[in-house]
């Protein structure tokens, strides 16, 4: 019993080790938020003195668990814990929110340490769920731990998250939640009624477990009865107290976001700096994850002179990849019949996770896959990625390598109206960090693209349509990224129209009818819509004198201001005109939403005389 004591006694006082490093970076910086970080800091002690598998000379290794910081804010707790397992010194953790420190005001992987970006509140459950999802398709032993905020359990995707890990019966996620009753400016819904947490995780499947934070038996036992769960996800809820363990700042409302006023008279109450180390235990195994072989990649085949939707190319595609590529698992938000990854489900069913409607969650998930060594592919409407924005912005501060793929994008979906049309994707898509864009105009175009995608950092995106489209392209032809294809030009040509997906056909009928009228046209494929082929297009821009850009997108932000980027200020004397939708569409055939949008061959040609008046 003796032993026992003096280990909890152990854990209290490593809990308060890491109060005082939190408040003393904190301090440093002039900026932060330390109340949150103490808060949670026994429960952290208690993790990683007693529960934590992690080897932290070696990071990646297989085998070893995670960690998700989902509240970000409390950050100055993480840094005091890398500081506590000796992974950082006193010095670097003095650098906390400075100018070229690797430790940020929120985390992000620029330390090895840790997997993803955290800040943006209610994507570290999501990610969770994916990480423990990828540790069980590879057999890993490892478990995920996430740190929860009270507050942060109103954003919605936490409840998708915990509906997704429950209905997975993910056993090696545990969600510790820091119920410290204080969001940023006030008090949380429920404050401290764990009890009401609980009753509404508890209805989605999870095994719920209340204690009181700051107790560390009562942490250590909670933390051992989530190791014992197998079969379904544990919450643990424990309720804390902000600022805990200092008079002028404990359970205090208006010092979220601000270091203590009197730092040193707070180190002193905590009882002083300590410089204990924490020996973590090992992971419970380190034999790395057994991969399936490689083989050789066959593309599908759709016959030049065929209509085939581009959705359809990267469906075969898609197949074609994963029969290559044992590491490639794919994620639908419920609509893969539409998308085309109805045909990956039938013929790899352990590699394709459905995540319902859940857009959040389904990003979630691929983030978290991703950094179990995975190679994820995520699809849904063009026109539903807006509700991941979020978390399409965080996984590129993650530096994740992602592949995602919208379908149904543009007014050419014909009669389901503008709630299902992706008009802004591109103009999303395109201002992310690191993120390639490419929309292939064919079936064969979107076959190989879809397998490119495959060895592409960062996040990739394919758009494609539910219409389909003449197939122009063999299927030998290769589509570099950062490529185009110039489908018609001579050296007379008087004007170049840049096009991409849906609208190169209607460019090809328009420049048909101009060559007609003894108007010579250069039409350019730019399905490369980040990274442009800039050279081409400026190439073009001064052979002609006149560019004319269509797209089936809004007028912001898309293939547009692409080509308008290249040129502009770079050749001179360029007329230069855009197509695009303007407009609200309604329910209408294929046809009549290109013409009525303004973007079919008819309105190109329109364009293109006005160009040349």
């Amino acid at each position: 019993m003796g032993v026992i004591d003096e280990r909890i006694s152990g854990l209290a006082e490593l809990g308060q080790q890491l109060r005082v490093d939190a408040v003393r970076a904190s301090a440093r910086a002039g900026s932060g938020r330390p109340t949150s970080s103490m808060s949670a800091a026994d429960l952290m002690a208690g993790l990683l003195a007693g529960h934590l598998h992690y080897d932290f000379e070696h990071p990646h290794r297989a085998g070893n668990d995670r960690l998700v910081f989902s509240k970000g804010h409390a950050s100055p707790l993480l840094y005091a814990m890398l500081r506590a397992v000796g992974a950082i010194d006193e010095e670097q953790l003095m650098t906390y929110r400075r100018l070229g420190s690797d430790l940020e005001g929120h985390p992000t992987p620029r330390l090895p340490w840790v997997d993803v970006a955290t800040g943006s509140l209610g994507q570290g459950l999501p990610i969770g769920v994916g990480m423990a999802l990828g540790a069980r398709l590879g057999g890993s032993s490892a478990r995920v731990w996430v740190l929860c905020g009270d507050g942060e359990v109103a954003e919605g995707s936490m409840w998708e998250a915990f509906a997704a890990a429950a209905d997975l019966g993910l056993g090696n996620l545990c969600a510790i939640v820091d119920v410290n009753r204080l969001g940023q400016t006030g008090p949380t819904r429920y404050e401290w009624d764990t009890a009401a947490y609980a009753a509404r995780i508890g209805c989605f499947g999870w095994h719920t477990v209340e204690i009181d934070g700051h107790d560390p038996a009562e942490i250590d036992r909670a933390l051992a009865a989530a190791e014992a769960e197998h079969s379904r996800p544990t919450a643990i809820l424990a309720r804390t107290k902000k600022g805990k363990g200092v008079a002028a700042a404990e359970d205090k409302e208006g010092l979220h976001g601000k270091p203590l006023q009197e730092p040193e008279k707070a180190v002193v109450e905590l009882g002083g700096v300590r410089s204990a180390t924490v020996r973590v235990s090992p992971p419970r195994s380190t034999e790395p994850r057994q991969r399936g072989e490689r083989m050789p990649l066959v593309l599908p085949s759709f016959p030049v002179g065929t209509m085939a939707a581009t959705r359809d190319g990267f469906g075969k595609g898609l197949e074609a990849v994963g029969e290559a590529d044992p590491d490639v698992v794919v994620l639908d938000a419920e609509v893969g019949d539409s998308t085309r990854t109805a045909g990956f489900a039938t013929s790899f069913p352990n590699r394709f996770i459905e995540c319902y409607i859940a857009e959040q969650q389904m990003i979630g998930a691929a983030v978290g896959l991703q950094t179990q060594g995975w190679s994820p592919y995520a699809a849904t409407f063009a026109a539903f990625l807006t509700r991941a924005h979020d978390f399409l912005r965080m996984a590129a501060i993650s530096g994740s390598d992602l592949r995602v793929v919208g379908s149904h994008a543009g007014v050419s979906i014909g009669r389901d109206g503008p709630s299902q049309m992706g008009l802004e994707d591109l103009a999303m898509m395109r201002a992310l960090w690191r993120s390639v864009v490419l929309y292939p105009c064919d079936a064969n175009q979107a076959a190989h693209l879809t397998a490119t995608m495959a060895d592409l950092p960062g996040i990739s995106y394919l758009r494609t349509t539910r219409a389909e489209a003449p197939v122009i392209y063999r299927e030998d032809e290769l589509f570099p990224v950062g490529g185009s294809k110039t489908l018609l030009s001579s050296k007379h040509d008087r004007i170049a129209i840049v096009a991409a997906g849906i609208t190169v056909s209607e460019s090809l009928q328009a420049a048909e009818r101009l060559v007609q009228d003894g108007v010579p046209v250069r039409v350019i494929d730019a399905y490369s819509v980040k990274p442009l082929d800039a050279a081409a297009i400026r190439q073009a821009a001064a052979d002609t004198g006149r560019v004319l850009t269509v797209e089936d997108h809004r007028p912001v932000g898309g293939l547009g201001d692409a080509v308008l980027d290249a040129v502009a200020g770079k050749v001179p004397d360029v007329r230069f005109a855009k197509l695009a939708v303007h407009g609200m569409p309604g329910s209408a055939g294929p046809a009549e939403q290109l013409a009525a949008a303004g973007i079919d061959a008819a309105a190109i040609v329109q364009a293109a005389q006005r160009l040349l008046a």
